[in-house]
């Protein structure tokens, strides 16, 4: 199941508040719209930089040492936390 519809939702309050009813009483259908067959690139290369994507970040944790690893920890908490 899909985390959030790829139909775009009204902005307008009123509208939403319609489409809300509509969807509760079965009047209107809130399925996604089905994906487009040919996306125009090509599926091996998509999987290629998935595969690569996904070692990636395993393989740089991996490379560090621990000593790094805390420095850019300590780094990004005190760019998160430090304001």
């Amino acid at each position: 199941m899909p985390k959030r519809s790829s139909k775009p939702r009204p902005r307008d309050p009123n509208q939403l508040g319609k489409l809300i009813v509509a969807l509760s009483l079965g009047e209107e259908d809130d399925a996604p719209a089905p994906a487009a067959a040919d996306t125009g690139k090509d599926p091996a290369a998509v999987a290629l930089g998935r595969k690569g994507g996904l070692k990636g970040g395993a393989a740089r944790a991996k490379a560090l040492s621990p000593a790094k690893r805390k420095a850019i920890a300590k780094k990004a908490a005190q760019k998160r936390w430090g304001k």
